[in-house]
């Protein structure tokens, strides 16, 4: 095995196809609040999780949801932000308590803003941890990739 292969096995570890896009955090700073107004089924359907995972996000008070005159639950585009953030938070490993104290200190005002800053913070440097070590492991990975592709050696 070459260097140069083993160069792109860490390049495509630290920087893989595809990335982060814009489009992926558009979510986060939806204001059309006037126009949104999704039913649990079609909210669940876009963030790629179940309905009773929205049940139950609204049941330990993760966020509010209003009601329409049947009773149906009826997402908003501020929900719509929260719940892309909990998803996010959740899909990277944040735990339900730290999100309910996340939740807990937006509730409280704006004089909470530099305990969010550290709990995010924190939870950035863990992010970072595990990103890096997730890295190394796609490294090792790609490096048996390339190494298998060049088939036996004479």
């Amino acid at each position: 095995m070459d260097s140069a292969a083993l160069t792109d096995a860490l390049r495509l570890a630290v920087d893989p196809a595809g990335g982060v896009s814009v489009d992926a955090l558009r979510d986060l700073v939806r204001d059309d609040a006037d126009s949104t107004a999704w039913d649990i089924a079609t909210t669940a359907d876009y963030l790629g999780v179940n309905p009773h995972t929205l049940r139950y996000y609204e049941r330990i008070g993760l966020l509010q949801v209003a009601r329409d005159r049947l009773g149906h639950r009826v997402y908003d585009a501020a929900a719509l932000r929260r719940l892309v953030f909990i998803t996010r938070m959740r899909a990277s490993g944040m735990s339900i308590a730290d999100l309910r104290r996340y939740v807990e200190l937006i509730e409280a005002g704006p004089d909470t803003v530099p305990a969010r800053l550290d709990l995010l913070l924190e939870h950035r440097d863990t992010l970072r941890r595990q990103i890096a070590q997730l890295q190394l492991s796609l490294a090792v990975t790609e490096f048996k990739i390339a190494t298998y592709s060049e088939g036996p050696r004479p």
